[in-house]
């Protein structure tokens, strides 16, 4: 397999002389392609800086970020923002659709920007349809779904351009338990068949679950790390229930 990302010895500093807080501690890791990872963490962690300084929408204090052998801690502004469009794909607690787009336009917005054709986006934007069985709703306006419908609306923007990285932030942190097991499904078939590259953050043992590997985090640094292997995944999140314990961790969901 080949090395899609690269953390290496990254730090990052909020404030000033006198009152500086150390949110990301010399953190460094790697993700395969097609490898599922969470990153997980109490609040105050770190977990989500490290995921906006791996975005792009935070710069780090020293260390270095290496995305398919670009280092994006040395890219400009505008370079940044292509990169971003090529190679990124997000999805957020909160869905970030645009209300006067319907899911299909919502879908194929990213294509249009990369200049795709008409014909190329028609096919793309139903074939990633229909693999997250959101068809029914192509026509639909954000309003009109339900909240499961427009987080898998948000995955499939994410994934249409087929990015190197699919970045999610508390995907299910929305969404019904019904919803968040559906999203979480499709997510695992999207990693499996398409060999998708996805780094999420949650908190969530369930949410865990359905990754390959969690890295832990705790006070900026890496705590622990577990691989699921071969496990089902009860066992797994036995596992990770185990881990979070030891983190004095937050929620706790029934399997």
């Amino acid at each position: 397999m080949s090395t899609i990302l690269e953390v290496k010895n990254i730090e990052k500093y909020y404030g000033n002389k006198g009152n500086i807080t150390k949110a990301v501690d010399n953190i460094s890791f790697e993700v395969e392609k097609g490898e599922f990872i969470g990153i997980m963490g109490a609040s105050g962690s770190g977990k989500t800086t490290l995921l906006n300084c791996i975005s792009t929408i935070d710069t780090v204090t020293s260390g270095n970020i290496i995305i398919e052998g670009s280092n994006i801690t040395q890219l400009k502004s505008k370079q940044l923002s292509a990169f971003r469009r090529k190679k990124l794909g997000f999805i957020f607690q909160d869905f970030n659709l645009l209300d006067t787009l319907t899911a299909y336009e919502n879908i194929s917005l990213a294509l249009s920007i990369l200049k795709w054709s008409a014909a190329q986006i028609d096919i793309a934007v139903h074939e990633i349809a229909k693999t997250l069985n959101i068809e029914e709703a192509l026509e639909k306006y954000p309003y009109q779904m339900s909240g499961g419908q427009q987080q898998r609306v948000a995955a499939a923007r994410a994934m249409v351009t087929n990015p190197a990285l699919v970045l999610a932030d508390e995907p299910t942190g929305a969404l019904d338990s019904h919803s968040a097991k559906m999203l979480l499904t499709n997510l695992e078939d999207l990693n499996q068949r398409l060999s998708a590259t996805i780094l999420m953050v949650t908190h969530d043992a369930f949410t865990a679950s359905y990754c390959k590997r969690i890295v832990f985090i705790k006070d900026g640094k890496i705590f622990n790390e577990i691989y699921r292997a071969k496990e089902d995944r009860k066992s797994f999140f036995n596992k990770i229930i185990e881990v979070t314990a030891l983190l004095g961790g937050e929620q706790i969901n029934v399997f």
